[in-house]
């Protein structure tokens, strides 16, 4: 697939006995740069009146901001904002950069791969599990047995399910749509590759919203209770 980004550092390293791809933890972290200097650049000059990179960004704040209302009501809102629209910015921007052309350097979506992707998922599951426990304690558990307690087994697996089918759904379309863009660039090179990145473009930010949109939904019914 060509130069590695950052090539003249390790690809891998082994680490307490496991081996850690370091192409991922480059693009992780240059996803985060980017991150950071986005929402420095929407926040260094704020002005009452939006334009540029604040204007962008607070037209997706205020669209994320409005279906976390509908779902978990204005409370969940408040409280959740600040980890929806970073969780967003990041899986939306790290789906992008594996489309950025290849020069001298490959650049890769740290999304195309399956740990991170699930590390994502999993965070997202413990983190339901954590906010219900705060707010509900222990009797948070109830949404296991409901409606009765014979749905233990199946709403068991539906909490197994969802950070799996999340991960895979997200990491399978972003590894797909780059390696199609590899074979593409082989195959015809001219027109063919930039209309399949115009595509790809609008894939990532989609599986970003779809990502977000089902963690929404994960966290909904903790806040049932504020706004039901």
């Amino acid at each position: 697939m060509g130069p590695e980004i950052i090539h003249y550092l390790p690809q891998k390293i082994d680490f307490l006995g496991t081996t850690v791809h370091m192409q991922t933890l480059y693009m992780s972290w240059i996803t985060m740069v980017v991150v950071i200097l986005i929402v420095a650049a929407a926040t260094s000059q704020r002005k009452l009146i939006p334009s540029g990179v604040q204007n962008v960004v607070e037209m997706f704040i205020d669209w994320l901001g409005d279906l976390m209302e509908k779902n978990m009501g204005v409370e969940g809102r408040r409280l959740m904002t600040p980890f929806i629209i970073t969780l967003f910015l990041y899986i939306f921007v790290g789906n992008e950069l594996g489309m950025l052309p290849a020069v001298g350097v490959h650049f890769t979506s740290p999304t195309n791969d399956i740990n991170v992707a699930l590390g994502l998922s999993v965070m997202v599951a413990v983190l339901v599990y954590i906010i219900g426990i705060a707010r509900h304690g222990l009797g948070y558990f109830k949404h296991l047995i409901s409606p009765t307690p014979f749905m233990l087994p199946l709403n068991l697996l539906e909490d197994i399910a969802r950070p799996i089918t999340m991960a895979a759904r997200l990491f399978g379309n972003i590894l797909a749509g780059e390696i199609l863009l590899v074979i593409l660039n082989r195959l015809t090179p001219w027109l063919v590759p930039d209309i399949w990145i115009g595509f790809s473009l609008i894939i990532g930010f989609l599986q970003a919203f779809i990502f977000t949109m089902l963690t929404i939904v994960a966290l909904a019914p903790v806040f049932k209770a504020v706004h039901g």
